[in-house]
């Protein structure tokens, strides 16, 4: 290759790399993305799930906490449960889910399956931004989260 096409080879990939990384940078569905919002140590309230295309409402009182020590919590929708979490960044794994085995009705036992399924079917990318978190998994689902006072 001569000088002149190893020149322009460079300055391509000079202008294309930070183009295509510029690209990639935007807006989450729940606000602007910012890595340095934390996610841990704060109450969520669910508002709603998406699983493939349908979107679902929560019900009230499905929640999730992280705590800095790895500990999970909240409620499904119906039952509680309890989990260890890993956070590295914006990734989050949550080990097996430890449940009451309450019953409640079909619509909010189906929501609640649904909830625990997407939490721990891998790792979630979670986004931050205006009180709000989005986690999403490997298949795109996701789960809508908003801040909300402690119980």
């Amino acid at each position: 290759m001569n000088r002149y096409k190893q020149r322009m080879t460079l300055t391509a990939a000079a202008v294309l790399v930070p183009l295509t990384v510029a690209c990639g940078i935007g807006k989450a569905d729940s606000g602007p993305v910012t890595d340095r919002q934390p996610v841990t140590g704060i109450d969520w309230r669910v508002d709603r799930l998406t699983v493939g295309d349908t979107t679902r409402d929560a019900p009230a009182v499905a929640r999730l906490r992280i705590d800095a020590d790895g500990t999970a919590a909240g409620n499904l929708g119906c039952n509680h449960f309890s989990a260890r979490a890993t956070v590295h960044g914006d990734r989050i794994t949550f080990g097996d889910l430890r449940t009451t085995r309450m019953a409640c009705a079909p619509d909010r036992m189906d929501f609640e399956r649904a909830l625990a399924r997407t939490l721990t079917t891998g790792t979630l990318v979670a986004r931050t931004g205006e009180g709000r978190l989005t986690l999403t998994d490997g298949d795109g689902d996701r789960i809508h989260l908003s801040h909300t006072a402690p119980d």
